[in-house]
């Protein structure tokens, strides 16, 4: 059976995933024939990640494509869309791709006016922007909303490099967005902090500690949910509890406190936090260091 024909993809950004997508889509079969950088981040990776693709103006990359690879940051998109929409870049129709999880396909509304098509392809992944990203493409799901007509062609990309694709209404997206927010960029602030922590009582590995700890935790809350929970909230320790708010400072005290009393009411809800600790252990958590 005859392989697809490959497409000319410019890339308009490149950022830690439109380097790692771009280089993806190129290892596939596809041409990437022009991109545009302007940081030197950007520049170093698209020699890095992308060898011997001229660099050139957005408005160049958008005239010598069939599809448009936009990866700049989310409130980037809509403005690019029109400025370049103002230009008369989109006439004729493109294809145009983002990467925002937040947005879908409405964002780039001056495409779709110039009778284009524009997929929202989001992956469930964090990057780094290197070629160690490239293996961790495989099976993972990306959210793809497209415009009418361009759903198959969005998977069809996704599939190309790897991705498991699955469809996500646009009125989801947002909510979808917030929970990989929260569960990704969060866990980061909160591993650090564990970390600060323990170096400051003298512990100067403490990816050493945490570690196995992390990683069962991990895989029995996203194994158990809610039933995975334990630790002091759970066991109702007022006492230890307190104690802890009396040790930590700053930040990590905040995101300590916030996270506690957020634990407290998911075991309050599911019954596992005793029904008599409760309301101590919300009190608790509500008030302000004295």
């Amino acid at each position: 059976m005859n392989s697809p024909p490959a497409l000319r993809i410019g890339l308009v950004g490149v950022g830690k995933v439109g380097a790692v997508l771009g280089a993806a889509l190129a290892a596939s079969g596809h041409r990437i024939v022009a991109v545009s950088a302007v940081s030197e981040a950007s520049l170093e990776r698209a020699g890095a990640m992308l060898p011997g693709v001229p660099i050139v103006p957005i408005p160049e990359v958008v005239a010598c494509a069939d599809v448009i690879l936009m990866t700049v940051p989310d409130d980037a998109l809509g403005p690019l869309a029109d400025g370049l929409g103002a230009e008369n870049a989109w006439a004729g129709g493109k294809l145009v791709v983002h990467t925002s999880g937040f947005h879908g396909p409405s964002v780039l509304q001056a495409v779709l006016d110039a009778g284009g098509d524009v997929v929202a392809m989001h992956p469930a992944m964090t990057f780094t922007g290197g070629p160690k990203d490239l293996p961790r493409l495989a099976g993972t799901p990306f959210a793809v909303t497209a415009s009418p007509g361009a759903q198959l062609i969005g998977e069809a990309l996704v599939v190309d490099i790897g991705g498991d694709p699955f469809y996500l209404a646009e009125v989801d997206r947002p909510r979808y967005h917030a929970a990989l927010a929260h569960g990704s960029n969060h866990l980061v602030t909160l591993v650090a902090q564990a970390q600060q922590v323990l170096r400051e009582v003298g512990i100067d590995d403490p990816s050493r500690i945490l570690r196995p700890l992390l990683e069962a935790s991990l895989d029995n809350a996203l194994e158990r949910g809610d039933k995975a929970l334990t630790g002091p909230v759970a066991r109702g320790d007022l006492q230890t509890v307190r104690a802890h708010l009396g040790v930590l400072t700053d930040d990590a005290l905040m995101a300590y406190r916030a996270m506690a009393l957020a634990t407290t009411q998911r075991a309050a809800t599911r019954r596992v936090l005793p029904a008599e600790k409760v309301d101590p252990m919300t009190d608790l958590l509500s008030k302000e260091n004295r």
